[in-house]
């Protein structure tokens, strides 16, 4: 029999107690790890805050309280160790920040069970690039990196910036293979200017969240506290071990992540 991943009894649990803090803290320092090393660790707190019972809409508001610690604790170290290229970072998180905006308003009326699937077979395609030309994603690419960013950029930061405000988990990926394959960034180069961007919009988006009384600020904030350290940790590694570590925990995520959304019979309960 396949292993079912199954934690229906949290529903009834009692959210401050110390085995819960003490989950969602876990929950949200493996999220931190994961999101700053490659992407969609959120779908590990997005599952269990519905776990714990909170419908999808407030579970997606909820997430961007941690999203937002995390990404300023690992773009500070990125920082710190003159990984990021903030300039760019900056010009770039214009249209993600307009994108997202309207991305999370539509995301407290719309329900997202077909984007989803949609999302996964891109996913699948894009795990199917990073095995055939695995030598773009390790070396940066000096001659397409600008100072200032190209139209087809703006554009592609803009559609991201709809997908991340309306769901976010999974937009780092996104973001990263823009910053690769097309703005010629190394992996770990890439990854500072993405948490950048992501730290810069996910204020916008949980605004339009909290004004649509669709964020849970206890469950977030507990949460929040494990993606702070995750975030230090994940950004220390990913500068200590190099794009080619980065490269492989993003096929492994994008591997479990497209499980989940394709909802693969055995594996997961949604």
């Amino acid at each position: 029999m396949l292993l079912t991943i199954s934690l229906d009894f949290l529903k009834n649990a009692d959210i401050y107690s110390p085995g819960i803090i003490a989950l969602l803290i876990l929950a949200g320092f493996l999220v931190g790890i994961i999101n700053t090393i490659a992407g969609s660790g959120t779908v590990i707190t997005y599952s269990l805050f519905m776990m714990l019972g909170l419908p999808v809409n407030l579970a997606n508001g909820t997430i961007r309280l941690g999203v937002i610690m995390q990404t300023l604790a690992s773009t500070l170290n990125f920082k710190k160790h003159k990984a990021l290229d903030w300039k760019k970072g900056f010009k770039l998180a214009l249209p993600v920040v307009i994108g997202s905006i309207i991305g999370a308003q539509i995301a407290t009326e719309i329900n997202e069970a077909v984007f989803e699937k949609i999302l996964a077979g891109i996913l699948l395609i894009m795990l199917f690039f990073i095995f055939y030309k695995p030598e773009r994603w390790l070396k940066t690419q000096v001659q397409k990196i600008q100072s200032k960013p190209t139209i087809i950029q703006l554009l592609l930061f803009f559609i991201i910036g709809l997908y991340g405000g309306f769901i976010h988990i999974g937009v780092g990926i996104f973001m990263l293979s823009v910053l690769v394959l097309n703005a010629g960034y190394d992996l770990v180069k890439a990854n500072a200017i993405k948490v950048m961007i992501v730290f810069l919009y996910s204020p916008f988006a949980l605004a339009i969240f909290i004004m649509n009384d669709q964020v849970h600020y206890g469950i977030g904030l507990i949460a929040a506290i494990g993606n702070v350290f995750g975030g230090i940790v994940g950004s220390k590694m990913a500068i200590s071990w190099g794009s080619n570590f980065v490269r492989w925990v993003l096929m492994v995520v994008i591997i479990v992540f497209s499980a989940y959304l394709l909802n693969i019979p055995g594996l997961f309960n949604k």
